[in-house]
């Protein structure tokens, strides 16, 4: 019973502010996506990657340790689901990248916070950078032919990322007065990013669901297992461990579905994974708590 009411508060705060964005929309109201996205992603997410990094308390081996376990985990889930994507005859420019690089964003960080405090918040941002960094590469050129090097050290969460793990690793701390704004400016991060993913899932049209369903359970499943068994060869510390296989497990991101468009992919199929994996999620991610807790 304890477990399950902990769980409970860990999950409930995530999915009550995005169905926030969901009702709000239904509602009719206005939510511009793009301002949104575009001031948390410049602005707010590095504020909150900087600031975690600099006060971390984890030791910059741990966390070089869990970046390379982070490569390796998503390195099997992509061999993985491509087997899986052939096996099931799909076209691997619309299916593959989906499958592979989830919310870690939206629902990652704000679960990893709420779950395991500000160390697993620390975490949780090393491996939210990894997920970039392959998604604007190998990802993007999954689904468009060709990648961007130079579009990743061009993303402000990189160059916070980075600037956050020299500070940590000399041990360097901004002036409080800074370090106070940059904190303020980085709060703003979880909450708008998931009213945001529920204004953006309530603006998805899908078809298909019920290749979307079996999919998106296949993807917990090959995630989970990824991540648990580099975690353990890895021999990660438990709350390393927990946060990486729940950033892992994430479900499909709606960044995939505005690739899709973008490049040219068929977009239908990854909003109908989008929806069913987040929902899918709604009961997978307390389970996967649950487990790792």
């Amino acid at each position: 019973m304890n477990l399950a009411l902990t769980v409970l508060n860990i999950t409930a705060p995530v999915f009550l502010l995005a169905a926030v964005g969901f009702v709000w929309v239904k509602l009719g109201f206005e939510y511009r996506v793009q301002f949104v996205t575009r001031m948390a992603m410049t602005l707010a997410v590095p504020c909150l990657i900087f600031a975690a990094l600099m006060k971390t308390d984890v030791e910059p081996e741990a966390l070089a340790a869990l970046s390379l376990a982070s490569f390796v985990a998503y390195g099997i889930v992509m061999v993985a689901c491509f087997a899986l994507v052939k096996a099931a005859r799909l076209d691997t420019q619309t299916y593959l990248a989906p499958l592979i690089f989830g919310n870690t964003g939206n629902l990652g960080l704000p679960l990893a916070l709420f779950a395991f405090g500000e160390t697993g918040l620390g975490y949780a941002v090393v491996i939210f950078a990894v997920m970039a960094i392959l998604s604007f590469t190998i990802g993007i050129w999954m689904v468009a032919g060709k990648g961007s090097f130079k579009r990743v050290m061009q993303e402000p969460l990189v160059a916070a990322t980075l600037l956050g793990a020299l500070f940590l690793w000399q041990g360097w701390e901004t002036p409080e007065f800074l370090t106070n704004a940059i904190e303020l400016v980085g709060q703003m991060a979880i909450p708008m990013m998931l009213i945001t993913l529920g204004v953006a899932v309530a603006r998805l049209e899908t078809k298909a669901m019920t290749q979307a369903v079996w999919l998106s359970v296949a993807k917990v499943i090959i995630c989970v297992a990824a991540a648990w068994s580099v975690a353990t060869w890895f021999g990660l510390e438990p709350v390393a461990a927990a946060v990486l296989i729940v950033q892992v497990a994430t479900p499909v991101a709606v960044t995939s579905y505005l690739l899709a468009e973008k490049y040219g992919a068929d977009a239908q199929p990854v909003a109908g994974l989008v929806v069913a994996s987040t929902l899918l999620s709604v009961l997978a991610l307390p389970l996967i708590l649950a487990f790792v807790i």
